[in-house]
């Protein structure tokens, strides 16, 4: 087995603290805490991974996968919350939104940016349960920094890096954020690997929910190719509008996207089995360059998801990702069961570092 790949971290990524997520009107603990970072770190580094320092880098890429004014509002938003007032009166201390420029509201009419914080604050949320506090923006930049430093690795030769974002990113679009993602830190790897010279590039996503962002940033483009296995969002589960098997891309893009819906109760055998069909799919593509959305939220253990896949099948799942033989760079998305969560990802980082046919 080689070495694991570089684990590229950026500090930052501990200041995000959502507090809370509001379900359904009701406010509940938040998921997404830190102490999933700490705890895959702690994990990596004692398996024998080396530390890489996320490099703080400019806007040129980010504001190539996302509109300016998404990075603007994430970056001010909770400043003018806080100047506001309502931290004390209504006693809200994190950003939630509570109106939607939906099509139906809008009636065709432009959206336009609402004086009101309140109001602005749903202009490009998209849920009530991706809060904004102190420190939010900080993280998701240093979650971007880092992977677009392993994508920069992986351009100057590393065969493989690892990105441990937090928070995760898949589900962050060109102008919209939500569960529990700001902004995506695997479109950043894919446009870092673009301008390196990658003609295609290739995203896997293995994370147990659609990435419903990632496909609308590649949805109409010929140079990436998005595939996902995941619990079908018809059976229930988020994101619930996107992840269907007829959603093949667009435009020039047509056929180069796919996904593979996943019934709840699935476990390692068709999961495996619904990677292999993407892996196909990444083969005939003909991409240079891989980007794992490495998500373990299908484990069993998870209580995000109602897979059941096993800490054999992450490796098996990292092995045949790796049998591609494209440099890769993985970049980490959900996975929320803390006594398991470690050791998913190192499993799955295990199967991707073995030598590649």
């Amino acid at each position: 087995m080689n070495a694991l790949p570089p684990l590229v971290w950026s500090e930052d990524c501990l200041r995000h603290e959502p507090d809370a997520e509001i379900w359904v009107g009701v406010r509940t603990p938040g998921t997404e805490v830190a102490e999933r970072a700490r705890t895959i770190r702690s994990t990596l580094l004692g398996a024998g991974a080396v530390l890489h320092q996320a490099t703080s880098h400019d806007d040129e890429v980010l504001e190539g996968v996302h509109d300016r004014a998404l990075i603007e509002h994430l970056s001010t938003v909770y400043d003018d919350w806080v100047d506001a007032g309502f931290p004390v009166d209504p006693g809200q201390n994190r950003v939630v939104p509570y109106v939607f420029p939906t099509a139906g509201l809008l009636a065709g009419l432009p959206a336009r940016v609402p004086t009101a914080v309140h109001a602005r604050a749903g202009r490009y949320c998209y849920d009530t349960m991706t809060l904004v506090g102190p420190g939010t923006w900080e993280a998701a930049r240093g979650a971007a920094d880092a992977a677009q430093t392993a994508a920069d690795l992986v351009a100057e030769g590393a065969p493989l890096a690892y990105a441990l974002c937090r928070p995760p990113g898949h589900h962050a679009g060109i102008d919209s954020f939500g569960g529990s993602c700001y902004l995506n830190n695997a479109a950043v790897a894919v446009q870092t690997l673009r301008a390196a010279g990658h003609e295609r590039v290739a995203v896997v996503d293995i994370d147990a929910h659609h990435g419903n962002g990632t496909q609308a940033l590649f949805y109409e483009r010929a140079d990436v190719f998005y595939g996902s296995l995941h619990v079908d969002p018809g059976a229930g589960w988020f994101p619930h509008y996107a992840g269907f098997a007829d959603e093949v891309g667009s435009g020039s893009g047509r056929g180069c996207n796919h996904n593979e819906p996943l019934q709840p109760g699935t476990g390692d055998g068709p999961w495996l089995a619904a990677l292999d069909r993407i892996r196909d799919r990444v083969a005939s593509h003909g991409a240079t360059a891989l980007v794992v959305s490495l998500g373990v939220d299908a484990a069993a253990d998870d209580p995000e998801s109602p897979l059941q896949i096993t800490d054999d099948g992450y490796h098996a799942a990292g092995l045949a990702l790796a049998g591609l033989g494209l440099p890769t760079v993985a970049v980490q998305e959900g996975g929320y069961h803390l006594p398991t969560l470690g050791a998913l990802v190192l499993s799955t980082l295990q199967g991707l570092s073995r030598s590649r046919d």
